[in-house]
């Protein structure tokens, strides 16, 4: 049973947090992004540290590694709960002023700035909420939930069982990564010295989410090359490669691929960036499905509709480059099915219906668990992210702390 008299730690951690400004860059070739990732993550080993965890630390790349050690007698493998520091490229992520609205009666929520509203018809869960103390941004930021709000639980859910030797857990690894939200959150990872034999990422929406499996995914770089020359003399000469690329998204799929008509399991093609001058014009476009061979099949697409926009410009090319981004977990996790049991399992013993649900985008666990870690994602209450309209309830973000807690404790239970 969880302790009712334990005065939580994560809402006071998570105001702290969201303080930092540790926006990634999805443009840096740097590692990570952004230096001022490091702020962030340098404090937590030092909090780690100083809450017991004694091997506590940041290594070079801005990864923190710490071990709560075992406490029973049985061998119960290492497991790791994993958040990451950065926040999203889209929307700034510095000065960011949380506010806590109190007892939230229902309706929709206005922020102070910007004429920013939080649409209930837009939030299906805050019809949930009602009694709940909802956080915040001002409106002229985002938030940062997604995801200190991870974080800040597992800090406290670390907390609670240095507090409670009476909670018999194995081998408990934290690991906080940079980059995750310009996919690169496990580029550097050295899981040799994580030391663990299987993970959860706390950076999920619902409470009860238990997610264990993902899109596939992979980014087609489409370069179109014409010819330039001065435009007062450009009569049968010049070839703009920016009408290429545009006759080129105009013959993409609109109704059956595009991301605003797809949905559930469908999968989608979407051109996020294009950048160009006359001589040359690049389509960066990512594509994703749950069934990984439909990628090739999307990529096949995509190259024929680039050789008929180039058959209409006569003496123009294309070149066309396939970056690997990620895989569904879902092909690692069958093997180890008891990863996501054990949590499934937590969620009920805390009374929670658990969600079992495809995350229709990509976490770190989906390349950990290539990587040989299996990691499903559990919920961290976060909601709305990417956006300035991003919220979490503090009775989530307690609940995820008592869920953390649960798992470790039916790891135990179960070994």
């Amino acid at each position: 049973m969880f302790d009712p008299k334990y005065k939580y730690t994560c809402v006071d951690r998570f105001l702290r947090y969201a303080k930092y400004d540790t926006q990634s860059d999805e443009e840096s070739t740097s590692f990570p992004s952004t230096e001022k990732q490091k702020k962030l993550s340098a404090d937590l080993a030092k909090e780690l540290k100083k809450m017991g965890l004694k091997d506590a630390a940041m290594d070079k790349w801005g990864y923190v590694f710490a071990t709560l050690p075992a406490n029973t007698a049985k061998k119960v493998p290492p497991i790791a709960f994993i958040s990451h520091v950065d926040t999203s490229p889209a929307v700034s992520g510095k000065s960011v002023k949380p506010v806590i609205h109190r007892n939230y009666r229902g309706g929709d929520i206005r922020l102070p700035i910007g004429g920013r509203v939080i649409k209930v018809s837009e939030n299906p869960d805050l019809g949930n909420m009602k009694g709940f103390d909802i956080i915040t941004s001002n409106g002229a930021t985002l938030l940062g939930a997604d995801n200190k709000a991870g974080i800040a639980e597992i800090m406290d859910a670390a907390n609670y069982l240095i507090t409670h030797p009476e909670v018999k857990h194995g081998p408990i690894k934290v690991c906080f990564t940079p980059d995750e939200e310009v996919g690169r959150g496990t580029e550097k990872i050295d899981l040799k010295k994580l030391g663990a034999k299987y993970a959860y990422t706390v950076d999920g929406s619902s409470r009860g989410e238990v997610e264990s499996e993902t899109f596939s995914a992979d980014m087609v770089v489409l370069k179109f090359i014409g010819k330039n020359i001065h435009p007062g003399y450009a009569k049968n000469k010049m070839i703009n490669s920016t009408k290429i690329a545009a006759a080129f998204l105009e013959s993409m799929p609109k109704k059956r691929l595009s991301p605003e008509t797809t949905e559930k399991r469908q999968g989608y093609v979407h051109c996020t960036t294009i950048s160009g001058i006359e001589e040359a014009t690049t389509l960066k476009i990512i594509i994703r499905d749950f069934e990984t061979p439909k990628l090739k099949e999307y990529e096949t697409l995509l190259e024929e509709l680039a050789k008929k926009a180039v058959s209409r410009f006569p003496g123009s090319k294309y070149e066309i480059k396939i970056v690997n981004q990620y895989r569904n977990m879902r092909e690692v996790l069958v093997k180890h099915p008891q990863v996501t049991k054990y949590a499934v399992r937590a969620m009920r013993n805390l009374g929670i219906k658990p969600i079992l649900q495809a995350i229709r985008g990509g976490t770190d666990g989906s390349r950990l668990s290539f990587m040989g870690l299996p990691t499903p994602n559990i919920f961290a209450g976060e909601h709305s992210f990417h956006s300035q309209l991003e919220w979490v309830a503090v009775q989530d973000m307690e609940m995820a702390v008592r869920a953390i807690v649960e798992i470790a404790k039916t790891w135990e239970k179960r070994c």
